[in-house]
């Protein structure tokens, strides 16, 4: 049975690389997760989470939001960046506690320009995808996950290549850069229940971004 049945929690102390994509254990503490969920929700208040839909015209099954410069969309149109919330009002800054983080671990000065925020509920998953939407791939992707457990499939840069999986729990980064900046990686499942971080449960993910 290889890792792609079998899910990984290796990665429980430490650093591990699946399919070259970083993943930092426990990097951010009780506290540190509790003031950034914190920081999410003012974010949340002032751009509210929306269901986007696919170029295909499917809902996706993950509610979303951004803060910084740009915001990540999808619509019939195709999957692109865009300066404003659907509402029209334009995106709140990124978080201190993020830009902090992303500086000590991606050891960057560049600042990223986009934060994605997932929020998945019960049943939602993300499949296999590339972030490819970004001008220049040379920066990486920082992943931040805060509450319940999720199944982070990844694969090669090529579709439909071998994949490994581990689990991801709160407080987890990834760092996707490199040689793998283009890797296939989704998540097949979430843990629902398998943390309390959340008030409304499910799971949030963070996504830092280079767009220009």
């Amino acid at each position: 049975m290889g890792l792609r049945d079998r899910p990984s929690d290796a990665c429980r102390s430490g650093m591990v690389e699946v399919n070259g994509v970083r993943v930092f254990a426990g990097r951010l503490g009780p506290e540190e997760q509790t003031a950034l969920v914190e920081d999410l929700c003012a974010v949340v208040a002032r751009a509210p989470m929306f269901a986007p839909v696919t170029r295909f015209g499917k809902r996706m099954s993950v509610a979303m939001t951004s803060a910084g410069k740009y915001g990540w969309y999808s619509d019939t149109r195709g999957y692109r960046y865009e300066p404003r919330h659907p509402s029209g009002v334009p995106w709140p800054p990124i978080p201190e506690r993020l830009l902090a983080l992303w500086h000590e671990v991606t050891g960057l000065e560049r600042q990223p320009d986009s934060c994605l925020i997932n929020l998945y509920r019960k049943g939602a998953r993300m499949g296999l995808h590339q972030d490819r939407d970004e001008a220049d791939f040379r920066w990486p992707v920082l992943s931040v996950s805060l509450g319940d457990d999720a199944l982070f499939r990844v694969g090669t840069t090529a579709r439909g290549g071998p994949t490994r999986s581990v689990w991801l729990r709160s407080g987890d980064v990834a760092v996707i850069g490199g040689p793998a900046r283009l890797a296939y990686h989704g998540i097949d499942r979430i843990r629902f229940g398998s943390s309390r971080l959340l008030p409304f449960g499910g799971r949030l993910n963070i996504t830092l971004r280079v767009v220009d």
